[in-house]
């Protein structure tokens, strides 16, 4: 009997007598025939990088690091308790469980999702694999305390994001220069459009003020001319008594008159003149100031043009250039498949010469086996013989069939001739008795050695062995051949 408490990270497990399953506590008594495991729930960080496939079959990987450690209310512990508190928490195989859960729903969930949807939707794609992820870890009493999903990665040979990404900086270039464009633009246009304001409200004030100068002259000079006549007009009704005074007074007046008319005239075509002049040199400025606009309008336009028709020929020539390149790895692809093909098919062929070697070599050993025994056969049966070669030779065709094969070969080789034909008796087929009966057979067997012999020695110059019989004549013929051998 012992008294254990638990960490503030862990729980006490305790199973035995006087409890039904199992007991979850902070602290407890230990009694005999009770048995307890202390478990951590500290969580842990499991890193993965799961590959899955978007629904247009774009391989992706998606890397990501789970905080996973089991949940802290009773029932989850049990569960933990019983399925995977006999596992390390580090160990191989509980990370195999929490990465199989991980891998199985994320692929899942990006199956059913576009490349589009996942790249703008992360936050969305994020909360989904974690429900979806705590759903299956809840069965084993797991708790995920968070998930961080990384940034998408591309799968080699499959650079989405990085064409993604290229294209949204062109696009961004593109849109930066016609932008800077449009300003420059908007500005040399407010600036020419300002200048030439400035210049027609100048030449506008400068006219008017020289019209309001000249109608000021003409109405001084009018008011002048005035005051002279009405001063004059009083001297010569003061002077009217005087007839010769009144007539000269007449004959000046008239001239006044005349003057006063004619510089009004003079005044009116000056007045009008200078208007005439300074409408034109108005007009000569506003023609000047379109001029200036059009200019810089269309000049702006054209350059933004431009810059627009630059920016399109360098995107067809990357595009172009991209498009090279796939071809190209494509090709690299393929010949490194075709090499390893001829490899395969080097070792296939190496294989089967070494399985023809060693099948030679196992028949040169069977041969040299066959002919080893054979040899030992020969020098067995040439010892039994008392090392006579004629008797074993003779003893090896008797044995092999020879004789009975040259009979036959002559036989057939004479068929439908009449050959000449020796037959031998001993003149005592007639007898009777048991024993006659006996050496019957035998002597029928021994009837027919004589011209089989005979035969084999006219056919190929052998003779019969002397235990076997003799020939008339064979004597010397057998020394000549004992000789040889």
């Amino acid at each position: 009997m012992k008294y254990c408490v638990a960490k503030a990270s862990e729980f006490l497990v305790i199973t035995g007598a006087g409890i039904k399953e199992m007991k979850i506590a902070k602290k407890a008594i230990i009694w005999p025939l009770q048995k307890y495991r202390v478990i951590d729930i500290t969580p842990v960080n499991y890193t993965f990088e799961v590959n899955a496939m978007s629904a247009e079959k774009l391989p992706f990987l998606l890397p990501a690091v789970f905080t996973i450690g089991p949940q802290p209310d009773n029932e989850s512990l049990i569960k933990y308790s019983k399925l995977l508190s006999h596992h390390d928490r580090h160990s191989q195989d509980v990370k195999e469980l929490v990465q199989g859960v991980i891998e199985g729903e994320t692929r899942v969930l990006a199956a059913s999702m576009t490349m589009e949807e996942i790249f703008k939707g992360t936050k969305e794609f994020k909360q989904e694999v974690f429900e979806k992820v705590q759903l299956e870890l809840n069965q084993f009493g797991l708790l995920i305390y968070n998930a961080n999903i990384k940034q998408l990665v591309d799968v080699r040979g499959h650079e989405y994001f990085s064409y993604l990404g290229q294209k949204t900086q062109m696009e961004a270039a593109n849109q930066a220069k016609i932008d800077v464009a449009e300003a420059k633009m908007k500005g040399e246009i407010g600036a020419k459009l300002r200048e030439g304001q400035t210049l027609q409200n100048a030449a506008k004030i400068d006219a008017e003020t020289k019209v309001i100068a000249t109608q000021r002259e003409g109405q001084g000079r009018k008011e002048e001319i005035k005051v002279k006549s009405e001063v004059k007009i009083f001297e010569n009704q003061r002077e009217a008594d005087v007839a010769e005074a009144n007539a000269e007074l007449a004959t000046k007046k008239a001239g006044w008159s005349q003057l006063a008319k004619m510089a009004d005239v003079e005044s009116a075509m000056a007045v009008a003149i200078r208007e005439a002049e300074l409408q034109q040199e108005v007009e000569r400025k506003n023609v000047l100031t379109h001029t200036e606009r059009l200019k810089a309008t269309f000049l702006s336009k054209a350059s933004v043009d431009y810059e627009i028709k630059v920016q399109e020929a360098n995107w067809d020539f990357y595009k172009k250039q991209k498009a090279a390149e796939a071809v190209l790895y494509e090709k690299e692809k393929a010949a490194e498949a075709q090499k390893l093909a001829v490899e395969a098919q080097q070792y296939a062929r190496l294989q089967e010469a070494d399985a023809k070697l060693y099948s030679k070599g196992k028949e040169a050993k069977g041969t040299l086996a066959l002919a080893e025994a054979q040899g030992f056969y020969l020098k067995t049966l040439s010892a039994a013989l008392g090392g006579d070669y004629n008797a074993v030779r003779d003893y090896m065709m008797i044995d092999g069939g020879t004789f009975k094969d040259i009979a036959k070969i002559n036989a057939d080789a004479i068929r439908g001739l009449q050959p000449k034909i020796s037959i031998w008796t001993n003149g005592e087929a007639a007898a009777g008795g048991s024993g006659g009966v006996a050496m019957k057979e035998v002597a029928s067997v021994y009837k027919a050695l004589p011209p089989l012999f005979q035969t084999v020695q006219e056919q190929t110059g052998m003779l019969p062995p002397p235990w076997l019989g003799s020939l008339p004549g064979s004597t010397s013929q057998m020394a000549k051949t004992s000789h040889r051998g």
